[in-house]
Protein backbone atom coordinates (compact mmCIF):
# COMPACT_ATOMS: atom_id res chain seq x y z
CA UNK A 1 0.00 0.00 0.00
CA UNK A 2 2.86 2.43 0.93
CA UNK A 3 4.68 1.88 -2.33
CA UNK A 4 1.72 2.46 -4.30
CA UNK A 5 0.90 5.58 -2.22
CA UNK A 6 4.44 6.77 -2.81
CA UNK A 7 3.77 6.23 -6.61
CA UNK A 8 0.62 8.42 -6.35
CA UNK A 9 2.63 10.77 -4.47
CA UNK A 10 5.20 11.26 -7.21
CA UNK A 11 2.97 11.38 -9.74
CA UNK A 12 0.66 13.90 -8.03
CA UNK A 13 3.94 16.17 -7.14
CA UNK A 14 4.97 16.55 -10.74
CA UNK A 15 1.13 17.40 -12.20
CA UNK A 16 0.64 19.88 -9.81
CA UNK A 17 3.68 21.72 -10.02
CA UNK A 18 3.41 25.25 -11.24
CA UNK A 19 6.68 27.41 -12.65
CA UNK A 20 6.83 30.16 -10.45
CA UNK A 21 7.89 32.98 -13.27
CA UNK A 22 3.75 32.10 -14.54
CA UNK A 23 2.76 34.24 -11.66
CA UNK A 24 4.70 36.84 -12.93
CA UNK A 25 3.31 36.48 -16.42
CA UNK A 26 -0.20 36.52 -15.27
CA UNK A 27 0.54 39.08 -12.91
CA UNK A 28 -0.87 37.20 -10.08
CA UNK A 29 -1.50 38.27 -6.33
CA UNK A 30 0.29 35.57 -4.53
CA UNK A 31 -0.73 35.72 -0.70
CA UNK A 32 -3.33 38.24 -1.78
CA UNK A 33 -0.14 40.73 -2.06
CA UNK A 34 0.56 43.54 -4.49
CA UNK A 35 4.21 43.83 -5.56
CA UNK A 36 4.70 46.58 -2.76
CA UNK A 37 3.98 43.99 -0.15
CA UNK A 38 0.50 45.39 0.63
CA UNK A 39 -2.53 43.29 0.97
CA UNK A 40 -4.55 43.30 -1.91
CA UNK A 41 -7.90 45.34 -1.10
CA UNK A 42 -11.07 43.31 -0.90
CA UNK A 43 -13.10 44.31 2.02
CA UNK A 44 -14.51 47.28 4.08
CA UNK A 45 -14.24 47.08 8.57
CA UNK A 46 -14.82 48.94 11.55
CA UNK A 47 -13.63 46.69 13.73
CA UNK A 48 -10.16 46.91 13.65
CA UNK A 49 -6.93 48.88 11.71
CA UNK A 50 -3.44 48.47 11.85
CA UNK A 51 -0.51 50.67 10.32
CA UNK A 52 2.38 49.77 9.61
CA UNK A 53 4.13 52.22 7.30
CA UNK A 54 2.76 55.57 5.25
CA UNK A 55 2.34 54.80 1.61
CA UNK A 56 4.05 57.56 -0.69
CA UNK A 57 4.30 56.92 -4.29
CA UNK A 58 3.73 53.11 -3.94
CA UNK A 59 6.86 52.77 -1.31
CA UNK A 60 6.71 52.05 1.99
CA UNK A 61 7.82 54.53 4.78
CA UNK A 62 8.37 53.14 7.84
CA UNK A 63 6.65 54.41 11.14
CA UNK A 64 6.14 53.40 14.53
CA UNK A 65 3.35 50.66 14.55
CA UNK A 66 -0.68 51.30 15.56
CA UNK A 67 -3.30 48.88 16.27
CA UNK A 68 -6.96 49.86 16.79
CA UNK A 69 -9.86 48.35 17.81
CA UNK A 70 -13.10 49.87 16.30
CA UNK A 71 -10.76 53.23 16.42
CA UNK A 72 -9.53 52.83 19.71
CA UNK A 73 -6.00 52.57 20.33
CA UNK A 74 -5.43 49.45 21.92
CA UNK A 75 -2.58 51.64 24.34
CA UNK A 76 -5.57 53.49 25.22
CA UNK A 77 -7.82 50.38 26.10
CA UNK A 78 -4.58 48.67 27.87
CA UNK A 79 -4.14 51.93 30.16
CA UNK A 80 -7.72 52.50 30.88
CA UNK A 81 -8.03 48.84 32.23
CA UNK A 82 -4.94 48.73 34.37
CA UNK A 83 -5.23 51.72 36.03
CA UNK A 84 -8.50 50.67 37.14
CA UNK A 85 -6.68 47.35 38.18
CA UNK A 86 -8.77 45.16 36.41
CA UNK A 87 -9.37 42.42 33.73
CA UNK A 88 -9.37 43.90 30.26
CA UNK A 89 -10.65 40.82 27.99
CA UNK A 90 -14.19 40.83 28.45
CA UNK A 91 -14.50 44.81 27.53
CA UNK A 92 -12.38 44.37 24.14
CA UNK A 93 -14.68 41.57 23.24
CA UNK A 94 -17.66 43.95 24.04
CA UNK A 95 -15.90 46.55 22.31
CA UNK A 96 -15.48 44.86 19.50
CA UNK A 97 -18.79 43.07 19.46
CA UNK A 98 -20.55 46.13 19.92
CA UNK A 99 -18.80 49.04 18.70
CA UNK A 100 -18.24 50.81 22.09
CA UNK A 101 -17.23 50.60 24.97
CA UNK A 102 -19.57 49.16 28.05
CA UNK A 103 -20.37 51.25 30.65
CA UNK A 104 -20.07 49.50 34.53
CA UNK A 105 -23.79 48.65 33.97
CA UNK A 106 -23.32 47.05 30.84
CA UNK A 107 -19.48 45.14 31.28
CA UNK A 108 -21.52 43.85 34.54
CA UNK A 109 -23.98 42.68 32.45
CA UNK A 110 -21.86 41.23 29.91
CA UNK A 111 -19.38 39.70 32.23
CA UNK A 112 -22.72 37.78 34.25
CA UNK A 113 -24.12 36.73 30.31
CA UNK A 114 -20.62 35.06 29.14
CA UNK A 115 -20.07 33.46 33.04
CA UNK A 116 -23.52 31.48 32.52
CA UNK A 117 -21.97 30.50 29.70
CA UNK A 118 -18.74 28.53 30.13
CA UNK A 119 -20.07 24.95 31.19
CA UNK A 120 -20.26 23.05 28.69
CA UNK A 121 -23.66 21.10 27.23
CA UNK A 122 -24.54 17.82 29.48
CA UNK A 123 -22.19 14.66 28.81
CA UNK A 124 -20.13 17.21 26.20
CA UNK A 125 -16.73 16.83 28.55
CA UNK A 126 -17.35 13.04 28.82
CA UNK A 127 -18.16 12.55 25.04
CA UNK A 128 -16.29 14.53 23.27
CA UNK A 129 -13.46 15.29 24.98
CA UNK A 130 -12.02 12.68 27.25
CA UNK A 131 -13.55 9.18 25.23
CA UNK A 132 -11.75 11.20 21.70
CA UNK A 133 -8.55 12.86 23.10
CA UNK A 134 -6.55 14.43 20.67
CA UNK A 135 -2.58 14.64 20.23
CA UNK A 136 -3.33 18.51 19.42
CA UNK A 137 -5.36 21.02 20.90
CA UNK A 138 -6.00 22.54 17.66
CA UNK A 139 -7.59 19.67 16.41
CA UNK A 140 -9.74 19.04 19.22
CA UNK A 141 -11.10 22.83 19.29
CA UNK A 142 -12.27 22.49 15.89
CA UNK A 143 -13.90 19.36 16.76
CA UNK A 144 -15.68 20.58 19.47
CA UNK A 145 -16.89 23.51 17.63
CA UNK A 146 -18.78 21.41 14.94
CA UNK A 147 -20.01 19.33 17.67
CA UNK A 148 -21.84 21.79 19.52
CA UNK A 149 -23.59 22.71 16.30
CA UNK A 150 -25.81 19.32 17.64
CA UNK A 151 -26.60 20.80 20.67
CA UNK A 152 -27.92 24.38 18.86
CA UNK A 153 -31.64 24.02 18.65
CA UNK A 154 -31.90 26.33 15.60
CA UNK A 155 -27.93 26.51 14.49
CA UNK A 156 -28.55 27.39 10.78
CA UNK A 157 -30.59 31.11 11.64
CA UNK A 158 -28.70 33.68 10.19
CA UNK A 159 -30.84 36.57 11.97
CA UNK A 160 -28.15 39.03 13.85
CA UNK A 161 -29.65 37.92 17.17
CA UNK A 162 -29.22 34.49 16.67
CA UNK A 163 -25.70 34.57 15.46
CA UNK A 164 -24.55 36.85 18.48
CA UNK A 165 -26.42 34.53 20.70
CA UNK A 166 -23.93 31.56 18.89
CA UNK A 167 -21.06 33.80 19.19
CA UNK A 168 -21.19 34.69 22.76
CA UNK A 169 -21.58 30.77 23.33
CA UNK A 170 -18.37 29.98 21.42
CA UNK A 171 -16.59 32.74 22.73
CA UNK A 172 -17.54 31.80 26.59
CA UNK A 173 -17.14 28.23 26.03
CA UNK A 174 -13.62 28.68 24.05
CA UNK A 175 -11.36 28.47 27.73
CA UNK A 176 -13.30 25.66 28.95
CA UNK A 177 -12.99 23.43 25.66
CA UNK A 178 -9.09 24.12 25.84
CA UNK A 179 -8.23 23.48 29.32
CA UNK A 180 -10.41 19.97 29.15
CA UNK A 181 -8.79 19.51 26.05
CA UNK A 182 -5.33 19.95 27.57
CA UNK A 183 -6.42 17.66 30.58
CA UNK A 184 -7.83 15.18 28.14
CA UNK A 185 -4.25 14.92 26.49
CA UNK A 186 -2.04 15.43 29.58
CA UNK A 187 -3.92 12.49 31.17
CA UNK A 188 -4.14 10.06 27.99
CA UNK A 189 -1.14 10.95 25.95
CA UNK A 190 1.43 11.69 29.02
CA UNK A 191 -0.05 9.75 31.89
CA UNK A 192 -0.56 12.45 34.15
CA UNK A 193 -3.37 12.65 36.66
CA UNK A 194 -6.65 14.01 35.49
CA UNK A 195 -7.98 17.62 36.41
CA UNK A 196 -11.31 19.01 35.89
CA UNK A 197 -12.50 21.73 37.38
CA UNK A 198 -15.32 23.53 36.80
CA UNK A 199 -15.78 27.22 35.53
CA UNK A 200 -16.18 29.40 38.29
CA UNK A 201 -19.07 32.25 37.46
CA UNK A 202 -16.99 34.96 39.75
CA UNK A 203 -13.86 34.72 37.21
CA UNK A 204 -12.58 36.37 34.83
CA UNK A 205 -11.45 34.36 31.24
CA UNK A 206 -8.17 34.53 31.96
CA UNK A 207 -8.42 33.59 35.61
CA UNK A 208 -11.06 30.56 34.60
CA UNK A 209 -8.16 29.35 32.10
CA UNK A 210 -5.63 29.36 34.86
CA UNK A 211 -7.84 28.15 37.27
CA UNK A 212 -9.05 25.13 35.06
CA UNK A 213 -5.46 24.07 33.05
CA UNK A 214 -3.65 24.14 36.65
CA UNK A 215 -3.61 21.07 39.20
CA UNK A 216 -4.28 23.50 42.64
CA UNK A 217 -6.13 26.14 40.76
CA UNK A 218 -3.98 29.11 41.82
CA UNK A 219 -2.04 31.99 40.77
CA UNK A 220 -0.88 34.99 41.18
CA UNK A 221 -2.86 38.23 40.63
CA UNK A 222 0.37 39.48 38.33
CA UNK A 223 -0.02 36.16 36.06
CA UNK A 224 -3.59 36.61 35.69
CA UNK A 225 -3.11 40.46 34.62
CA UNK A 226 -0.28 39.10 32.27
CA UNK A 227 -2.80 36.35 30.40
CA UNK A 228 -5.43 38.75 30.57
CA UNK A 229 -3.60 41.55 28.61
CA UNK A 230 -2.51 38.71 26.17
CA UNK A 231 -5.73 37.94 25.39
CA UNK A 232 -6.31 41.39 24.72
CA UNK A 233 -3.80 41.79 21.94
CA UNK A 234 -4.39 39.09 20.33
CA UNK A 235 -8.08 39.58 20.15
CA UNK A 236 -7.85 40.97 16.29
CA UNK A 237 -5.96 42.40 13.82
CA UNK A 238 -8.03 43.46 10.93
CA UNK A 239 -9.77 41.51 8.50
CA UNK A 240 -6.93 41.13 6.36
CA UNK A 241 -5.05 38.42 8.73
CA UNK A 242 -5.11 34.37 7.06
CA UNK A 243 -8.25 33.40 9.88
CA UNK A 244 -10.04 36.68 9.96
CA UNK A 245 -10.55 36.44 5.78
CA UNK A 246 -11.31 32.57 6.25
CA UNK A 247 -13.98 34.09 8.62
CA UNK A 248 -15.10 36.28 5.88
CA UNK A 249 -14.58 33.91 2.89
CA UNK A 250 -16.91 30.96 4.57
CA UNK A 251 -19.19 33.32 6.05
CA UNK A 252 -19.91 34.89 2.79
CA UNK A 253 -21.53 31.19 1.58
CA UNK A 254 -24.11 31.82 4.01
CA UNK A 255 -23.13 28.59 6.08
CA UNK A 256 -23.78 28.48 9.50
CA UNK A 257 -21.77 29.75 12.55
CA UNK A 258 -20.08 26.21 13.58
CA UNK A 259 -18.94 25.71 10.33
CA UNK A 260 -17.39 29.14 9.53
CA UNK A 261 -15.71 29.48 13.64
CA UNK A 262 -14.25 25.82 12.81
CA UNK A 263 -12.63 26.74 9.20
CA UNK A 264 -10.78 29.99 11.30
CA UNK A 265 -9.91 27.51 13.90
CA UNK A 266 -8.00 25.42 10.67
CA UNK A 267 -6.40 28.31 9.98
CA UNK A 268 -4.92 29.53 12.84
CA UNK A 269 -4.00 25.96 13.49
CA UNK A 270 -1.15 26.30 10.43
CA UNK A 271 2.28 27.43 11.70
CA UNK A 272 2.23 30.28 9.31
CA UNK A 273 -0.09 31.71 11.55
CA UNK A 274 -0.86 30.95 14.98
CA UNK A 275 2.08 29.00 15.51
CA UNK A 276 5.01 31.82 15.62
CA UNK A 277 5.37 31.95 19.31
CA UNK A 278 6.41 27.82 19.75
CA UNK A 279 9.22 28.30 17.06
CA UNK A 280 10.26 31.51 19.34
CA UNK A 281 10.42 28.96 22.20
CA UNK A 282 11.75 26.15 20.12
CA UNK A 283 14.33 28.89 18.86
CA UNK A 284 15.14 30.07 22.54
CA UNK A 285 15.68 26.89 23.73
CA UNK A 286 17.80 26.07 20.62
CA UNK A 287 20.20 28.73 21.58
CA UNK A 288 20.14 27.60 25.18
CA UNK A 289 21.56 24.92 24.40
CA UNK A 290 24.25 26.15 21.75
CA UNK A 291 25.18 29.04 23.16
CA UNK A 292 27.66 28.17 26.71
CA UNK A 293 26.93 31.98 27.93
CA UNK A 294 23.68 33.43 26.62
CA UNK A 295 24.29 36.24 28.65
CA UNK A 296 27.28 37.37 26.78
CA UNK A 297 25.93 39.64 23.83
CA UNK A 298 28.65 38.72 21.48
CA UNK A 299 28.51 35.06 21.66
CA UNK A 300 24.80 35.84 21.23
CA UNK A 301 25.41 37.92 18.28
CA UNK A 302 27.11 35.32 16.63
CA UNK A 303 24.71 32.43 16.99
CA UNK A 304 21.51 34.90 15.88
CA UNK A 305 24.16 35.67 12.58
CA UNK A 306 24.26 31.64 11.73
CA UNK A 307 20.71 31.33 12.20
CA UNK A 308 20.38 34.09 9.76
CA UNK A 309 22.60 32.61 7.50
CA UNK A 310 20.39 29.33 7.63
CA UNK A 311 23.32 27.63 9.75
CA UNK A 312 21.85 27.33 12.89
CA UNK A 313 18.57 26.04 14.47
CA UNK A 314 16.03 25.13 11.78
CA UNK A 315 18.02 26.73 9.07
CA UNK A 316 15.26 28.85 7.58
CA UNK A 317 17.33 31.53 7.89
CA UNK A 318 14.67 33.43 10.06
CA UNK A 319 15.19 34.83 13.64
CA UNK A 320 11.53 33.88 15.12
CA UNK A 321 9.39 37.05 16.83
CA UNK A 322 11.35 39.56 14.89
CA UNK A 323 9.71 41.50 12.29
CA UNK A 324 5.99 41.23 10.57
CA UNK A 325 3.75 41.74 7.32
CA UNK A 326 2.69 45.47 8.56
CA UNK A 327 4.72 46.66 11.47
CA UNK A 328 7.97 48.38 10.70
CA UNK A 329 9.29 50.18 13.51
CA UNK A 330 7.93 48.83 16.38
CA UNK A 331 4.92 46.07 17.13
CA UNK A 332 2.36 48.27 19.75
CA UNK A 333 1.25 44.69 21.09
CA UNK A 334 5.36 43.30 21.73
CA UNK A 335 5.84 46.81 23.52
CA UNK A 336 2.95 46.48 25.98
CA UNK A 337 3.99 42.61 26.80
CA UNK A 338 7.60 43.27 27.29
CA UNK A 339 6.59 46.10 29.74
CA UNK A 340 4.24 43.18 31.35
CA UNK A 341 6.66 40.69 31.09
CA UNK A 342 9.28 42.27 32.68
CA UNK A 343 6.67 42.74 35.73
CA UNK A 344 6.24 39.19 35.89
CA UNK A 345 9.60 38.35 35.30
CA UNK A 346 10.92 39.81 38.65
CA UNK A 347 7.82 38.00 40.54
CA UNK A 348 9.39 34.82 38.74
CA UNK A 349 12.99 35.60 39.61
CA UNK A 350 13.56 35.43 35.76
CA UNK A 351 15.05 38.53 34.70
CA UNK A 352 18.23 37.06 32.91
CA UNK A 353 15.64 34.92 30.82
CA UNK A 354 14.08 38.61 30.55
CA UNK A 355 17.38 40.03 29.26
CA UNK A 356 17.72 37.10 26.79
CA UNK A 357 14.66 38.14 25.28
CA UNK A 358 15.21 41.79 24.85
CA UNK A 359 18.86 41.43 23.57
CA UNK A 360 17.59 39.19 21.00
CA UNK A 361 15.36 41.59 19.85
CA UNK A 362 18.46 44.77 19.95
CA UNK A 363 20.68 42.31 18.43
CA UNK A 364 18.43 41.37 16.04
CA UNK A 365 17.78 45.10 14.88
CA UNK A 366 21.70 45.31 14.97
CA UNK A 367 22.43 42.51 12.07
CA UNK A 368 19.77 42.84 10.12
CA UNK A 369 20.91 46.47 9.35
CA UNK A 370 24.22 44.57 8.57
CA UNK A 371 23.04 42.59 6.09
CA UNK A 372 20.49 44.35 4.35
CA UNK A 373 21.84 48.22 4.80
CA UNK A 374 21.31 50.86 7.08
CA UNK A 375 17.81 51.79 6.13
CA UNK A 376 16.63 48.38 6.72
CA UNK A 377 14.28 48.45 9.41
CA UNK A 378 13.07 45.42 11.61
CA UNK A 379 11.31 45.05 15.03
CA UNK A 380 10.03 42.51 17.34
CA UNK A 381 6.48 41.46 17.04
CA UNK A 382 3.97 40.11 19.79
CA UNK A 383 5.13 36.28 19.56
CA UNK A 384 9.02 36.97 20.53
CA UNK A 385 7.29 37.98 24.23
CA UNK A 386 3.78 35.71 24.10
CA UNK A 387 6.22 32.81 24.18
CA UNK A 388 8.08 34.42 26.78
CA UNK A 389 5.21 35.04 28.64
CA UNK A 390 3.52 31.84 28.55
CA UNK A 391 6.76 30.10 29.75
CA UNK A 392 6.67 32.02 32.77
CA UNK A 393 3.13 31.20 33.44
CA UNK A 394 4.23 27.79 32.62
CA UNK A 395 1.50 26.95 29.85
CA UNK A 396 1.65 23.86 28.34
CA UNK A 397 3.51 24.13 25.09
CA UNK A 398 -0.06 22.09 23.90
CA UNK A 399 -1.96 25.37 24.11
CA UNK A 400 0.11 28.17 23.38
CA UNK A 401 -1.88 28.79 19.67
CA UNK A 402 -5.54 27.25 21.67
CA UNK A 403 -5.09 30.45 23.69
CA UNK A 404 -4.63 32.32 21.02
CA UNK A 405 -7.89 31.01 19.43
CA UNK A 406 -9.53 31.76 22.75
CA UNK A 407 -8.44 35.20 22.02
CA UNK A 408 -9.16 35.60 18.02
CA UNK A 409 -12.49 34.01 18.22
CA UNK A 410 -13.55 37.71 19.80
CA UNK A 411 -12.64 38.90 16.28
CA UNK A 412 -13.59 36.50 14.55
CA UNK A 413 -17.51 36.58 15.37
CA UNK A 414 -17.20 40.31 14.87
CA UNK A 415 -16.07 40.22 11.53
CA UNK A 416 -18.42 37.22 10.73
CA UNK A 417 -21.75 39.69 11.90
CA UNK A 418 -20.33 42.32 10.27
CA UNK A 419 -20.50 40.55 6.85
CA UNK A 420 -23.82 39.22 7.54
CA UNK A 421 -25.06 42.53 7.70
CA UNK A 422 -22.92 44.18 5.04
CA UNK A 423 -21.63 42.13 2.48
CA UNK A 424 -24.10 38.97 1.12
CA UNK A 425 -22.21 38.67 -2.07
CA UNK A 426 -20.49 35.41 -2.09
CA UNK A 427 -16.38 35.72 -2.61
CA UNK A 428 -15.07 33.85 -5.59
CA UNK A 429 -11.86 35.21 -6.96
CA UNK A 430 -10.48 34.08 -10.28
CA UNK A 431 -7.83 31.51 -11.10
CA UNK A 432 -6.14 31.53 -14.81
CA UNK A 433 -5.40 27.80 -15.89
CA UNK A 434 -3.00 27.66 -17.83
CA UNK A 435 -2.99 23.98 -18.84
CA UNK A 436 -3.62 22.87 -22.21
CA UNK A 437 -7.24 21.22 -23.47
CA UNK A 438 -6.83 17.47 -24.48
CA UNK A 439 -8.69 14.84 -26.20
CA UNK A 440 -9.80 11.92 -23.60
CA UNK A 441 -8.06 8.62 -24.47
CA UNK A 442 -10.16 5.33 -24.41
CA UNK A 443 -9.27 3.13 -21.22
CA UNK A 444 -7.76 0.20 -23.68
CA UNK A 445 -5.42 3.01 -25.73
CA UNK A 446 -3.96 4.43 -22.96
Amino acid sequence: METAIDKLAILTESNSLIEPELYDKYNVKRGLRNSNGTGVLVGLTKIGSVEGYKLIDDKKIPKEGKLFYRGINVEEIVDGFQKDNRMGFEETTYLLLFGKLPNKTELDDFNKLLSEMRCLPKHFTENMILKIPSSNIMNKLQRSVLVLYSSDDNPEDLSVRNVLKQSLNLIAKFPTIISYGYQAKSHYFYDNSLFIHSPRKDLSTAENILHMIRPDSTYTKTEAETLDLSLVLHAEHGGGNNSAFATHVVSSSGTDTYSAIATAVGSLKGPKHGGANLKVRDMVADIKENVTNWSDKNLLKDYLVKILKKDAFDNSGLIYGMGHAVYTLSDPRAELLKKKAKELACEKDSLKEYELYTNIEELSKEIYKTFKGEDAVISANVDLYSGFVYELLNIPYDLYTALFATSRISGWCAHRIEQIISDKKIMRPAYKSIDKNINYIDLDLR
